[in-house]
């Protein structure tokens, strides 16, 4: 990439990065190394046209997002619409992100437009976290 003079890394990380999660402390340790290793790199080749970025879903609707659903009902004992209704109540845009609308973001952070954008940790979470 460095000798074209043109490239993309993009990582997809969580919006723990951004407010680390209840519960997880091994996970969000990594969640931070990983963000301060791509702040690294993006200085490290920014001049040679080169972007990294990191992406940070929230509650997207995934398979994955239902089997955590799925897992928090059942842990609890609880309906998984509840489980869920309770999980939009607390997204200010009320509702999951559309996969589609996450990877209108990543394809955003990876075009040429962006040349200018790096070193960024881009959110994609409906307002759900409560920072700047």
């Amino acid at each position: 990439m460095r000798e074209r003079g043109w490239g993309r890394i993009l990582a997809v990380g969580s919006s723990g990065v951004a407010a680390p999660l209840p519960d997880l402390a091994l996970s969000n340790a990594g969640r931070a190394a990983l963000a301060s290793y791509l702040k690294t790199l993006a200085a490290e080749v920014a001049d040679d046209g080169v972007t990294v970025d990191l992406l940070l879903p929230g509650r997207i609707a995934t398979d994955r997002v239902a089997a955590l659903d799925q897992a928090k009902a059942t842990r609890e004992g609880r309906e998984v619409a509840d489980v869920q209704a309770a999980s939009r109540a607390a997204v200010p845009a009320g509702r999951y992100g559309r996969p589609e609308e996450f990877g209108a973001v990543a394809a955003f952070l990876c075009s040429t437009p962006a040349l200018y954008v790096t070193g960024t940790a881009m959110r994609c979470d409906g307002g759900l976290v409560r920072g700047l």
